[in-house]
């Protein structure tokens, strides 16, 4: 043989030992836990691969064939879907997760969550601090990413007060809106559709924005109008864009729909104007949940913003007074008439009288034999209403959710068993876009439906090494079986959990195991 062919032949042989040995380690690893031939859907959109997947501590280490490698638990997915931990990027379940009876996230783990962020609509604390302590003092059963809200930081400075803020308290707005992404906020949520977030004007929320856009953190709102309440939705929609072009953000259009008959079908307007607006380089995204309804506060829904300014007592006023009634009352009806009438308005919670709980405004009017309208003053007179709202399009809801820059959401909070007639977005947003969305009425294929609920949201409020599977991420996994994934909650039956989610590890340690929950509290409050 010659030097050379005895060279060549060396240095193939140095190789075929170098990889060797790495692929024999690897083999010969040991796990915490070993997911075994799992049809893989990685959170990016691609199709499923048979794969194994190898977690040690709080991250996956290892994907591949792991067929010679051992496990402390070893699950076999031959006829299950593996996926990234699922992410509700509109989540009220914040004030819930601080109480131990609640903390353990049941609800949320059902439909195969494992992060949620909290305080949306400009609400929540203006102290993150102090909330973040709370959560970690209690532990959670789900990881918990902070907002910091428009409509908490401007009640803090201004109260109810109708009008534009002064240079000092847009400075201390400013201060309180700054203090919330020191204390490790991911986004800068609004809500212009509620007071007192409503009295604010455009400039306002573009300048608090370029706060956020410092951390490179998203503006999140809902807008100002889902309807045609004010400006209308499309304009609603653009002031959205029109906040994340001049703040030089990303702006998302929360639980995006077309609110009421008088826009039904504007959803492809809505699909036209963020796809220009993309086109010129703006980022703007979606978020959505799949129901036909939505809930919200009586007083939201129907009262006009100019009679809420001032706070409860105000508002109580302006009622007595005749001239000021007459015109509330005429404005209610006009709202009233925006949601598709008192029929499609049914009572989730109403403290003073639960009997009323799961009645729809036109059933308790008539049977007090008086006018919707006059009812829901009667009812806000003695304490707040909440309400789910029947006032979505199959069309829309459907036109909306096929958008690559559509997320998943909930919108839901965490509820006590029997507590009133809550919407059942709660319960089963997520699964439900999985089993009718997807399995019986094909609107998305699963890949893409399980990127909106993983990859996407984490890019987009940039959440490191969440939403896909892949070596050095952290291991929040579910494992599911498609056929059995079910939302039991309904409008009617609105307090039953979601079904099929098999397993669901949060940062690598078992929440359900075997499709029981464990009562574990490993999530974490995370910090940006």
């Amino acid at each position: 043989m010659s030097s050379r062919l005895l060279a060549r032949s060396l240095a193939i042989a140095a190789l075929v030992t170098s990889t060797a040995a790495p692929l024999a380690a690897q083999a010969s690893r040991s796990f915490d836990v070993l997911i075994r031939h799992g049809r893989v859907l990685d959170g990016t959109g691609n199709p499923w691969v048979r794969t194994d997947i190898g977690i040690r501590g709080d991250r996956i280490v290892a994907m591949g064939d792991l067929s010679d490698a051992t496990a402390t638990t070893v699950i076999a997915a031959d006829s299950l879907f593996v996926a990234p931990g699922f992410i509700d990027t509109h989540s009220h379940a914040g004030e819930s997760l601080e109480r131990a009876a609640m903390s353990s996230a049941q609800q949320l783990l059902a439909q195969g969550l494992t992060t949620v962020f909290v305080n949306p609509d400009g609400g929540g604390p203006v102290d993150l601090a102090t909330q973040r302590a709370a959560l970690e003092k209690v532990g959670t059963g789900v990881n918990v990413a902070q907002m910091i809200g428009h409509g908490a930081v401007r009640g803090a400075v201004l109260g109810m007060a109708d009008r534009a803020p002064t240079p000092d308290e847009l400075k201390k707005m400013e201060a309180l809106v700054q203090k919330g992404f020191d204390d490790g906020a991911f986004g800068f949520s609004s809500g212009p559709f509620y007071a007192p977030g409503s009295y604010s004007k455009t400039d306002e929320l573009v300048d608090l924005s370029r706060i956020a856009a410092k951390y490179h953190a998203p503006y999140q709102s809902h807008i100002r109008d889902e309807s045609d309440y004010t400006i209308g939705l499309l304009a609603a929609v653009e002031e959205v864009i029109t906040i994340a072009r001049d703040a030089h953000t990303r702006g998302i259009v929360t639980h995006v729909k077309a609110l009421g008959p008088n826009v039904w079908g504007f959803s492809a307007a809505i699909v036209q104007r963020i796809d220009r607006a993309r086109a010129e380089g703006v980022e703007v995204f979606a978020d959505q949940y799949p129901y036909d309804a939505s809930s919200t506060s009586l007083a939201a829904a129907l009262v006009p913003r100019w009679a809420q300014a001032g706070g409860t007592a105000a508002f109580k006023a302006r009622v007595a007074d005749p001239a000021q009634r007459t015109r509330i009352v005429a404005e209610m009806r006009e709202n009233l008439a925006r949601r598709g009438g008192a029929a499609r308005i049914q009572v989730a919670s109403y403290g003073p009288d639960r009997t009323l709980d799961g009645k729809t405004l036109a059933q308790i009017a008539a049977a007090q034999n008086a006018d919707a309208v006059e009812t829901a003053l009667a009812l806000l007179d003695k304490g707040g209403v909440s309400i789910v709202s029947f006032n979505m399009l199959d069309e829309d809801i459907e036109r909306l959710m096929q958008q690559p820059w559509t997320m998943t959401s909930s919108d839901g909070a965490l509820i006590a068993f029997g507590n009133g007639m809550p919407h059942p977005r709660g319960n089963g947003a997520f699964s439900r876009k999985i089993r009718k969305y997807v399995v019986e009425d094909h609107v998305v294929k699963l890949p893409a439906a399980i990127r909106s609920m993983t990859s996407l949201p984490a890019t987009v409020f940039n959440l490191p090494d969440r939403g896909v599977l892949r070596p050095g991420a952290f291991a929040d996994v579910v494992v599911f079986d498609l056929a059995k994934v079910y939302d039991r909650a309904t409008y009617e039956k609105p307090h039953q959990m979601a079904e099929g989610m098999v397993d669901v590890l949060v940062n690598g340690k078992f929440a359900v195991r075997d499709g029981k929950f464990t009562a574990a509290h490993d999530g974490r409050v995370l910090r940006r």
